[in-house]
């Protein structure tokens, strides 16, 4: 028997409709993130532990991909395979692991992800049932909304940000549609908390800019493209209205 959150997955329109409701609603479940990226041919999905301080456990990782991958075997009823497994782990992994997966695994990777094929998240599911998910998804949005309301949209807002910064300015539609709500509901509510959407991305990218630099693992060009910098020059401009001192010295001071 699958908990409610799971089984609004199961009953989906499609893959691609499963696997964000599976993200949304996990939370429910586990202190667990899903971020789902598509970008040409690929849809990479990544695991993270929320409020962690210590490293997911492998076994909890597995867990998480065995049910992705369950998702699209039961729903599509084909089974399908993805395109690469990527694992924090040291390696090497064992045979079962090749065996489930009949994929490459690279290990020592910096996230826990699945890398699938974008064109099978379009792929139906045969057991999407419309009926049933108009019966669970407003119980399960007003639980997830009772969690939210704990913290603060815009500290959820700006982690989102810091999450997703490296690939380019996070668009606001994105953000809104990880936190369950239409890119209007979004700004309006940011407004209500009296900032804006500008203003948090400009907050969260001076977080990362003054974290960055203190942990001494990354060079300067690196952080500024970390952060989606056009430029090193840009970023030092930056970080220098930010806290009036250069990274460099802001790295020596810290």
């Amino acid at each position: 028997m699958h908990p409610p959150a799971t089984m609004s997955a199961f009953f989906a329109r499609d893959y691609r409709d499963g696997l964000h409701r599976l993200a949304r609603f996990k939370r429910l479940c586990t202190p667990e993130e899903l971020t789902i990226t598509e970008a040409g041919s690929e849809c990479r999905v990544a695991v993270r532990w929320l409020h962690a301080v210590e490293a997911e456990p492998d076994a909890a990782a597995d867990v998480t991909f065995a049910a992705i991958l369950e998702l699209r075997r039961r729903g599509t009823g084909r089974h399908l395979t993805p395109i690469r497994v990527e694992m924090t782990r040291p390696g090497p992994v064992t045979a079962v692991h090749r065996s489930y997966f009949g994929a490459p695994i690279r290990t020592s990777c910096d996230q826990n992800a699945l890398v699938l094929a974008r064109a099978d998240l379009d792929l139906p599911f045969s057991g999407h049932n419309p009926e049933l998910l108009n019966l669970l998804d407003p119980a399960l949005a007003a639980s997830l909304e009772e969690i939210e309301a704990r913290s603060s949209l815009s500290d959820q807002v700006k982690v989102l940000i810091r999450r997703r910064i490296a690939s380019g300015k996070p668009d606001i539609a994105e953000v809104a549609r990880e936190l369950g709500m239409s890119e209007r509901t979004l700004q309006r509510r940011i407004t209500e908390h009296g900032t804006s959407y500008r203003a948090l991305l400009d907050e969260a990218r001076r977080d990362l800019g003054r974290r960055l630099p203190s942990d001494g693992q990354n060079g300067i060009d690196e952080i500024a493209f970390l952060l989606g910098f056009q430029d090193t020059s840009s970023f030092y401009r930056a970080f220098r209205a930010w806290e009036g001192v250069t990274p460099a010295q802001w790295r020596s001071l810290h």
